[in-house]
C-alpha cells in the first residue's frame, strides 16, 4: 500500500477500490507535497563519483548498478547506492526506516517490476508488513515528439503520452498499491517532473543518474565516470541484452551483489551465438546509425553511449561462447581492498 506524507494515498478517482496504474500515477504526479519534493531534488547539483574519490583520505564506498540490475546494501558497510545512464528508464529506491538497509534497481521494463520489487524486498524486510519504507522513483522522462509534447504539462495523463516511460511507471506505482507492505512516497520524480526541452521541442531529462545516502536515505542527483561504474563493467553491459535470451532471468532482475559480505557477485548469463552475428552487423553501421538504431531515446544518450555498444560487441567477437566468460556456470566475484577498488576473488 501506498502514503504519503504518512497518510494512506488515495486516487480520488471513480475505481478507488481497484484504480488503475496509470490513475494512480497522475495522482502522485500532481501530489502538491511531491511536486515539491521533485523540484528539490532538481535544484541540487550532481555530485560527480570517479575510483579517485575512492583512493583519497575518508574516501566513502559506493555499489554502482547497472541497467536491469539491482543492489541492497548495508549502511554499516556501504555509504552510498546508485546508478545512471537512466533515460527513459526508472530508478527504484527501497529505504527501510528502522536500520537503513537500502535497494536500488534500474528498471527497463514493466515486464521485471512484479518480481523485481520481490527480489529487492527479499534481503530489505524480515517477512514483515510493518516495517516501513521509504520510496524514490527517478528518471523515466517524457519520450514524446514535438506534436505530442506541445500544450502538455507535467500534469497531463500518462495514458495520453506515447514513449516508454510511462508504462513502466504506472507499473511499478501499481504494484506497490497492490502489495501489502507500507510504501511511502517521498519523491516521483519521473515523466514531465524530469523532462526539459529545447526549442526544437526534443525532450531531455534534468538528470539520469541518482545516489542514495545510506545512513540518512537522502537521494542525491549524481553522474559516475566509466572508472566508477565497476567492477566488470563490460560483462555486466553485455548480461542487459544477453538475459533477454535467457531464460533463467526471465522476468528477474539480474544479481550482482551480495549485502552480508559487500562482494560484487556477477551471476553468469547465457548469449548465443546470435549475438555474435548481432555484433559484428552492427559494428558496420555509423555512430549515427548506431544510436538511432540502438537507443530508445537518441537525442538524450550521454556522448558515450556508441563508444560503450562498441565496447560490448568487440568483447562478443572476441568471446562468443558465454562459458568463455563464466566457466562452470561460476559467478565473477569481486572484494573490497584496503584501497577501497575492487579485486576480483
Amino acid at each position: 500500500m501506498i502514503f504519503v506524507d504518512g497518510l494512506p494515498f488515495s486516487t480520488h478517482s471513480s475505481s478507488q477500490s481497484h484504480p488503475q496504474g496509470k490513475d494512480i500515477l497522475l495522482a502522485l504526479l500532481e501530489n502538491p507535497i511531491l511536486v515539491s519534493a521533485s523540484s528539490s531534488l532538481k535544484a541540487n547539483p550532481e555530485r560527480k563519483f570517479s575510483v579517485s574519490d575512492e583512493s583519497s583520505p575518508g574516501r566513502p564506498k559506493w555499489v554502482y548498478i547497472f541497467q536491469k540490475e539491482y543492489a541492497t546494501v548495508d549502511p554499516a558497510l556501504v555509504d552510498f547506492v546508485g546508478t545512471d545512464e537512466a533515460t527513459t528508464c526508472v530508478g527504484l529506491v527501497i529505504w527501510n526506516q528502522k536500520n537503513g538497509m537500502t535497494s536500488v534497481a534500474h528498471m527497463d521494463s514493466p515486464k521485471i517490476v512484479e518480481m523485481g520489487l520481490s527480489q529487492m524486498l527479499s534481503s530489505l524486510v524480515d517477512n514483515s508488513l510493518e516495517t516501513e519504507l521509504d520510496v524514490h522513483l527517478i528518471g523515466g522522462f517524457e519520450d514524446v515528439s514535438l506534436q505530442h509534447a506541445k500544450g502538455t504539462t507535467v500534469l497531463e495523463s500518462p495514458a495520453d503520452l506515447d514513449g516508454y516511460s510511462s508504462p513502466l511507471c504506472s507499473k511499478i506505482v501499481h504494484t506497490l498499491w497492490s502489495r501489502e507492505e507500507k510504501f511511502h512516497i517521498k519523491t516521483i520524480c519521473v515523466l514531465g517532473h524530469n523532462t526539459r526541452r529545447d526549442s526544437d521541442g526534443n525532450t531531455y531529462p534534468f538528470f539520469n543518474g541518482f545516489v542514495v545516502e545510506t545512513k540518512t536515505g537522502i537521494i542525491i542527483p549524481a553522474i559516475f565516470d566509466r572508472t566508477s561504474r565497476c567492477p566488470d563493467e563490460i560483462v555486466r553491459r553485455i548480461r542487459v541484452s544477453a538475459s533477454n535470451e535467457d531464460a533463467n532471468w526471465n522476468g528477474k532482475l539480474l544479481e550482482t551483489y551480495d549485502c552480508g559480505t559487500d562482494c560484487f557477485k556477477i551471476a553468469p548469463c547465457r548469449w548465443t551465438l546470435r549475438q555474435y552475428h548481432i555484433a559484428l552487423s552492427l559494428l558496420n553501421y555509423s555512430d549515427s546509425e548506431i544510436l538511432s538504431i540502438c537507443s530508445t531515446s537518441p537525442t538524450a544518450e550521454a556522448l558515450d553511449f556508441v563508444d560503450n555498444l562498441k565496447r560490448e560487441w568487440n568483447y562478443l567477437i572476441e568471446h562468443p561462447h558465454w562459458t568463455e566468460t563464466f566457466p562452470k556456470k561460476q559467478p565473477h566475484t569481486f572484494a573490497r581492498s584496503s584501497d577501497g577498488k575492487w579485486r576480483r576473488c
